[in-house]
C-alpha cells in the first residue's frame, strides 16, 4: 500500500483499519436503517394537521409560481406503462444508489466515505425531526377536488398494490402496516438521498458520461416523486435543505475536532 493510500485510509473510519471491517460497517448500517424506519413509523402525526399543512404548501407554491404537480402528473396520466415505471423507480432506485455510493467510497476514498456516511446519518436524523414536527399530506392523499391520482394504487408497482384509507384523517391500521408513516413528506429524502449520492460520488468517478448520469439522477428523482404524486415540489427543496444542513453540521464538527486535536498536540 502506498503512503498516500495509507494516509487516506488512516483518515477513514476505524472499521476500515480492521480486518473484515466492512462486515461490521454493514451490520451497523443495516441496524441504523432499521432503527430509522421504525422511528419514522412512530413519529406519524395527525392527519388533520397534515392536511392543514398540505393546504399551506399549496398556498406557498401558488404564491411563488411552482404549483405544477397536477399539470406534470396529468400530462402522463393515460400512459399506464410510463407511470408504472416511475412507481417502480420510486420504490427501488431510492435504496440502490446510496448503497452503491457507500461501497464505492469505502473502496476508493476512505476519508470521503467517513464524511459522507456521517452526512447521510445526520440527514436521516433531520428528516425524522421534520416528519415529527411537520406531518404533511402528500398530493396523492389530498381531497379529490385537487385531482391527484394515487399512482401506487392505480398502476403497477413493487410495493403494496392497495388504496390508502383515511378515516377522519387517520390512516387505518392496514394502511399503516402497509405503508408506515404516510405523512413523512417534508423533506423528500428520495431527493435528499439522490443528491447526496451525486455529490458524494462525483469526484471519484472517472468517466464523463457516468458523471453526467450521476448529475442528472437527482433531477430524474425529483420528476419521479412529482409525477407519482408522492411529494410536492417544495418537498424536493426540503430534501436539498436537509442535505445542506447535514453537510454543514458534519463539516463543522470535523473542523472543531481538528482544532481540538491540533491544540492538544
Amino acid at each position: 500500500m502506498t503512503t498516500a493510500a495509507s494516509s487516506e485510509r488512516a483518515r477513514g473510519t476505524w472499521t476500515q483499519r480492521t480486518r473484515h471491517g466492512y462486515l461490521v460497517e454493514t451490520a451497523i448500517g443495516i441496524a441504523l436503517y432499521l432503527l430509522y424506519d421504525e422511528l419514522r413509523s412512530r413519529v406519524s402525526g395527525s392527519g388533520v394537521v397534515a392536511l392543514r399543512h398540505g393546504y399551506d404548501v399549496v398556498r406557498w407554491e401558488r404564491a411563488v409560481g411552482i404549483l405544477q404537480e397536477y399539470r406534470i402528473q396529468h400530462a402522463f396520466i393515460h400512459a399506464h406503462a410510463f407511470l408504472s415505471f416511475w412507481n417502480i423507480y420510486y420504490g427501488t432506485i431510492h435504496f440502490a444508489l446510496p448503497v452503491i455510493a457507500l461501497v464505492t467510497l469505502w473502496r476508493r476514498a476512505p476519508a470521503r466515505y467517513l464524511r459522507w456516511r456521517n452526512v447521510l446519518l445526520v440527514m436521516l436524523s433531520i428528516g425524522l425531526l421534520c416528519f415529527w414536527a411537520y406531518p404533511l399530506m402528500p398530493p396523492r392523499f389530498m381531497p379529490h377536488r385537487f385531482g391527484f391520482v394515487d399512482t401506487a394504487a392505480e398502476f403497477f408497482n413493487f410495493g403494496p398494490q392497495q388504496r390508502v384509507v383515511l378515516v377522519h384523517g387517520v390512516p387505518t391500521a392496514a394502511s399503516r402496516v402497509a405503508f408506515g408513516n404516510l405523512f413523512a413528506a417534508m423533506p423528500s429524502l428520495h431527493v435528499g438521498w439522490s443528491t447526496w449520492s451525486a455529490l458524494a460520488l462525483l469526484p471519484v468517478l472517472k468517466r464523463r458520461w457516468v458523471q453526467a448520469l450521476v448529475l442528472v439522477y437527482p433531477l430524474v428523482t425529483t420528476f419521479a416523486i412529482v409525477v407519482t404524486a408522492n411529494h410536492w415540489i417544495l418537498d424536493a427543496v426540503g430534501g436539498w435543505v436537509a442535505l445542506g444542513v447535514a453537510w454543514l453540521i458534519v463539516v463543522g464538527i470535523e473542523r472543531i475536532r481538528g482544532r481540538t486535536q491540533t491544540s492538544v498536540a
